[in-house]
C-alpha cells in the first residue's frame, strides 16, 4: 500500500479510532486504511492477549528452527507443526505461570500407548 501517496493526494483524512483512518480523495471516494498500512494482524491486535501472542511465536520460531535443521522431512507444501514442538511451547509457558506438571509414569505411559515425553495428543488432533 502506497501510504506515502494516500496522505498527499487526499483531501481529507480523519482518525476513526486508534489504527483506523479514513482519506477522502478529491473524487469524493474514500479509503479506510487499517494499521497505517502496516500488518493488520499485528497493528490491530487488540484481541489477543500477550501471553497468546507469545505462544503463537514460539510455535512459529520452533518451526522455523525445525524447518532449518531438518529440511528433507519437510518438502514443499503446508505443514501442521508436530504435537511435540506444540506440547514444548505449552509447557514453557506454563512454567512462566509457575505451574508444576508432572511427568507420566513408565506404567501410566503404557496402559495409555503413548511414550513417557509425549506428544500426547495424535498428529490429526486440532485444538
Amino acid at each position: 500500500i502506497d501510504v506515502a501517496w494516500i496522505k498527499a493526494n487526499a483531501k481529507e483524512h480523519v482518525n476513526i479510532k486508534p489504527q483506523v483512518d479514513r482519506y477522502t480523495m478529491n473524487s469524493g471516494r474514500h479509503i479506510i486504511l487499517l494499521a497505517e498500512g502496516r500488518l493488520v494482524n499485528l497493528g490491530c491486535a487488540t484481541g489477543h492477549p500477550s501471553w497468546v501472542m507469545s505462544c503463537s511465536f514460539t510455535n512459529q520460531v520452533l518451526a522455523q528452527i525445525a524447518l532449518w535443521t531438518d529440511i528433507k522431512s519437510y518438502p514443499l507444501g503446508v505443514h501442521i507443526l508436530p504435537k511435540a514442538l506444540d506440547e514444548e511451547v505449552a509447557r514453557a509457558h506454563l512454567q512462566s505461570l509457575n505451574v508444576k506438571l508432572t511427568k507420566m509414569t513408565k506404567v501410566q505411559a503404557d496402559y495409555l500407548g503413548l511414550p513417557v515425553e509425549g506428544p500426547y495428543k495424535p498428529e490429526h488432533y486440532r485444538y
